[in-house]
């Protein structure tokens, strides 16, 4: 069940096999009684069914007669089996109540399952989780790399009235305006918000109109369920964007908050991706598929709500069998050794099933906690800056809070990351491998290289023992290029920042900032390689990238290099992908 005019995953029409698809989960809260919100299920349910030549299920048995019925399964047509069961939540009496539907049918080269569970605690919300995956036969054909959204999904949201926390949970994309960008940041600060919210901009030569019905629609059209959808018209966007500095979105790109939102944490906003126009418009089918990726990663990840935690495992009724013709084969069994048996069955399902739940939670607390320390590690820095600045202010539209901006300048913030001011800040790293050790100190900038390369330069350091010292001047001007540059306030690339540094930011010679490599070095196909760093799948779908972009970080043209590419405009962030000696060109060896 599920919908075919969805578009195609990214990647789907890559050629060979791949593993199981990914899961659809769906979880939200309606203010219907629980009783109207099955009905209402059970409805949604019959009708596809019928619109499939399937039989329609007769109605739950115990309904009317007040009492929770045992499970059942009901053979509805060829391969297509429904299971029914319902009753009380696990907790004892007065836990509250459940009920759950599974239907199982054919696929091309499997089963397709479809999952629907509705919960109620007393006095709480009715919770409805809805899970929709693929169990292939295992026969290596190619199959989908997700399962896309069941139809039934998007027929429920509006009927259900669903709802994540306070907001309401929406089958497509909302325009924002002006007097409703509170609101909208209420939403993502909320700490009952589950779901991802996508918030996307709208290029400021184009109609909000065209650009919704034409990108955005297209766009979120896997998100129904797994997160909320708006866009910005212009008047709430300089609003929106005033009022989370740290976590603005503009130009077209369209940004994905996670919960727990922090607007007063520059460090947090890296945390919430950022799809950016020019690889929305590149593909837009592959730019759907990268969106939805992190709520979907969210939603097989979250623990359970509670209710929902305390459904207890399916119980499918044993198959009736016929009696075989001719006398029996051996004793028959008992009927208490078969109760055992199930009982055993279900008891280890049980513990499974908590088993996961506890690891998830666990997953949870930890990514928390390092959350929190995150943000006490970039609290000292700020504490640490301010005392440092006495004197000396930061310029420029970010200035430190509490720090009074001059009145000339348009520098950057110095946050995250060491000056060189004796005195007023720690000492640079001596070596490389204290540089790798306090690399997050640069709260806009991501290493992903291997540390090998850049390790290895210290037992060199005969060559030039100021190489590490200039390799952490050069990551400063990148984080301060990097701050300015993400609300558009750069005036130009790395080189021209360089060339034109601003009062009170750290100056690195201009000389050194190489904007690209040769053009005998692009098309050489081994050089290129060598130069194809690894990026976030954010960045590129391959997890590689070109980065001809470099610093010298030593005299000479074969001393060592460190490689970057500028996602600014993108992710909102600089990416270094190598630190070491000179890559192959043609003075290198």
């Amino acid at each position: 069940m599920t919908s075919d005019r969805s578009p195609s995953p990214a990647g789907a029409d890559l050629p060979g096999p791949r593993g199981p698809a990914t899961p659809y989960r769906m979880t939200v809260t309606t203010a219907l009684p629980h009783a109207e919100a099955v009905a209402l299920a059970d409805a949604q349910l019959a009708s596809w069914l019928k619109q499939e030549g399937c039989e329609e299920p007769p109605p739950t048995p115990g309904a009317a007669l007040g009492a929770p019925p045992a499970a059942e399964r009901l053979r509805l047509g060829e391969r297509v089996l429904l299971d029914r069961d319902q009753g009380p939540l696990r907790g004892g009496p007065g836990a509250g109540r459940y009920d759950r539907r599974r239907l199982r049918t054919p696929a091309p080269h499997g089963t397709r399952q479809l999952t629907l569970t509705v919960a109620t605690d007393p006095g709480g919300p009715t919770w409805v989780r809805l899970e929709a995956e693929t169990h292939s036969t295992g026969s290596g054909v190619r199959t989908p790399c997700r399962v896309p959204v069941p139809e039934l999904a998007r027929t429920l949201l509006p009927l259900l009235d669903a709802a994540d926390g306070p907001a309401a949970v929406h089958s497509a994309p909302r325009v924002i305006t002006a007097d409703e960008v509170d609101d909208l940041i209420d939403e993502l600060c909320d700490p009952e918000r589950r779901l991802p919210t996508v918030v996307a901009s709208v290029p400021v030569n184009l109609p909000v109109e065209h650009w919704v019905e034409e990108v955005v629609r297209p766009l979120c059209r896997q998100l129904p369920g797994l997160a909320t959808a708006y866009v910005l018209d212009p008047g709430a966007r300089t609003g929106f964007n005033v009022a989370l500095e740290y976590h603005s979105v503009y130009g077209g790109a369209v940004r994905t908050y996670l919960p727990e939102v922090d607007p007063a944490s520059r460090q947090d906003g890296a945390r919430h991706p950022v799809l950016a126009r020019g690889r929305i418009e590149q593909d837009l089918r592959r730019a759907a598929g990268l969106l939805a990726r992190e709520p979907r990663r969210l939603a097989a990840d979250q623990p359970l709500p509670p209710p929902l935690a305390a459904v207890p495992v399916l119980r499918v009724p044993p198959p009736q069998l016929r009696p075989a013709a001719g006398p029996p084969v051996g004793p028959p069994a008992e009927p208490a050794a078969l109760a055992r048996e199930e009982q055993q069955d279900r008891a280890e399902q049980q513990a499974r099933a908590d088993e996961l739940e506890r690891v998830r939670h666990t997953l949870r607390l930890e990514r928390r906690d390092r959350a929190q320390s995150r943000d006490g590690h970039e609290g000292r820095l700020r504490t640490g800056a301010r005392s440092a600045l006495s004197g000396r202010h930061c310029t420029g539209p970010t200035a430190l809070p509490g720090a009074a901006p001059t009145t000339s300048g348009t520098g950057p913030t110095i946050v995250g990351r060491l000056a060189a001011q004796p005195g007023e800040w720690p000492d640079k790293p001596e070596t490389f491998t204290e540089l790798l050790a306090r690399l997050g100190e640069f709260s806009l900038l991501t290493f992903t290289g291997d540390q090998k390369n850049a390790l290895a330069l210290d037992g060199l350091q005969c060559a030039g023992a100021g190489w590490a010292r200039l390799a952490w001047d050069g990551l400063t001007a990148l984080q301060e290029y990097a701050e300015a540059a993400v609300r558009g306030a750069a005036g130009g690339d790395f080189k021209q920042w360089c060339e034109r540094t601003p009062d009170g930011c750290h100056r690195f010679p201009p000389r050194k900032a190489v904007r690209g490599e040769s053009r005998t070095v692009f098309s050489h196909t081994k050089w290129k390689r060598e130069r194809m760093l690894p990026v976030p799948e954010c960045v590129d779908a391959s997890r590689r990238a070109f980065m001809g972009a470099h610093l010298r970080i030593g005299g000479g043209r074969t001393a060592p290099r460190l490689h970057y590419l500028d996602d600014c405009s993108g992710s909102g962030r600089i990416y270094v992908g190598y630190i070491g000696l000179h890559l192959t060109n043609t003075r290198t060896n």
